[in-house]
């Protein structure tokens, strides 16, 4: 390991170099080993870069930036293609809000459905004449067309929910809150992404590809490292495909965002409020066709937040933690990338084990939020130390707002 005067910290591998942001901040050794192998590969551009909320991820390391030449990891993309943040801030100021927010905290459950659902049930597949006028006519005019392209090259996907669950959040860590910046101004932000026809055609080709280079897959250090080559067979179809989940997760999140608006101006004890200039929509799941030293490459961002110079994201924190809206600032080392979050330190498996609901509720004290045993997994104490990642990645944004939640639904 080789230690910069920069913020990040460097390793070698026989391929292509790490540089890692993870300053005072733990990353487990599968994290570790997943980013060597992923360094390994021979299309790699320069380095792979980790993200101070590093941690392992099924398929590839969640919180990397992978850039490729003439190639793509499907499985580093993942399943959860498009997922993201969106934050909306409002005129409606803190001293506005009444003092019990769980009639606030049920409508906005009773807006987004959430959980394992589509608008027309769990068992329907969903059209969009079951859609609100608004949501119709975004599937019809923008997704409808594309959608159609991808299930004739990959008709595999078309087996479930796809319309039916534009507007709707999903489980694990997907989310919904009412947040409070420093000045006491109120936003709406949510974190979600493609549902279940992106999960599908995550699958779908992550499939294709280990079926495609079933007879090189002994020579990858994991299988899922299984790859599309630029001008091969399935190549273009993924891309295509990709590039429809990751707008149908950016339509998904305003959807939502909409749908929660519509709520709150709804409430009699809401004063009437408008939608303030700030306002951010940006994936952290992604692929896409960047310039970076002088090569076109596509950027795989698995739970990485874009961050070029001016640019504005979303670095969530967990339950009970603090959330911050940044502006990049464009650091080239980083392939202009920060973290998508916190960054899990414990499993959902040994989160559960570890903490018990009396934990979790002084851990949210003060936010109004499930505090069951069905959310233990999501407690804060299971992320890094918010506050450490953001410490780690000082090189990489600028804080513009601080947030903190005051109501969240959890998926």
């Amino acid at each position: 390991m080789t230690t910069t005067d920069t913020n990040y910290e460097q390793f070698e591998t026989n391929q292509a170099s790490i540089k890692a942001w993870i300053k005072g901040v733990p990353a487990d050794e599968g994290a570790m080993k997943q980013l060597r192998n992923v360094a390994s590969m021979p299309f790699v551009h320069k380095w792979v870069a980790a993200m101070p909320d590093v941690h392992w991820g099924i398929g590839a390391t969640v919180g990397s930036v992978i850039p490729t030449h003439k190639a793509i990891i499907p499985a580093a993309v993942g399943v959860d293609i498009g997922c993201g943040m969106i934050a909306q801030q409002t005129t409606m100021r803190a001293e506005q809000l009444p003092d019990d927010l769980s009639g606030i905290r049920s409508d906005i459950e009773a807006a987004v459905p959430h959980g394992f659902t589509s608008r027309g049930g769990r068992n329907d597949k969903g059209s969009w004449q079951d859609l609100p006028e608004h949501v119709a006519k975004l599937w019809k005019d923008t997704l409808e067309p594309g959608y159609q392209k991808v299930i004739a090259k990959a008709p595999g996907v078309d087996r479930g929910r796809h319309v039916g669950h534009l507007g709707t959040l999903g489980t694990g860590n997907h989310f919904i809150e009412l947040c409070l910046d420093e000045a006491g101004a109120v936003w709406v932000m949510l974190h979600s992404g493609s549902r279940g026809v992106g999960n599908r055609i995550g699958r779908h080709f992550i499939q294709k590809a280990q079926k495609d280079m079933q007879h090189h897959l002994h020579n990858l250090p994991d299988k899922d490292l299984a790859y599309f080559e630029e001008g091969a067979e399935n190549f273009d179809d993924y891309v295509f495909a990709v590039d429809w989940a990751q707008r149908y997760a950016r339509t998904n999140r305003d959807v939502m965002m909409a749908s929660v608006i519509r709520a709150l101006r709804a409430r009699h004890d809401l004063p009437e409020f408008a939608l303030a200039e700030s306002a951010v929509n940006c994936h952290h799941n992604y692929v896409q066709k960047e310039s970076h030293y002088g090569a076109d490459v596509f950027v795989t961002r698995k739970g990485a937040v874009s961050a070029r110079e001016g640019e504005l994201g979303i670095i969530p924190g967990s339950m009970g933690a603090r959330s911050y809206i940044v502006r990049g600032k464009g650091n080239p080392e980083s392939f202009c990338s920060c973290s998508h979050g916190a960054g899990r330190v414990y499993s959902r498996t040994k989160a559960k084990k570890m903490f018990s609901i009396e934990e979790h509720k002084k851990a949210t004290e003060g936010v109004e939020c499930r505090k069951d045993a069905g959310v233990i997994d999501e407690t804060p104490m299971a992320y890094k130390d918010i506050d450490k990642v953001m410490e780690a990645q000082r090189d990489l944004v600028d804080v513009v707002h601080t947030l903190r939640q005051v109501v969240c639904v959890k998926g």
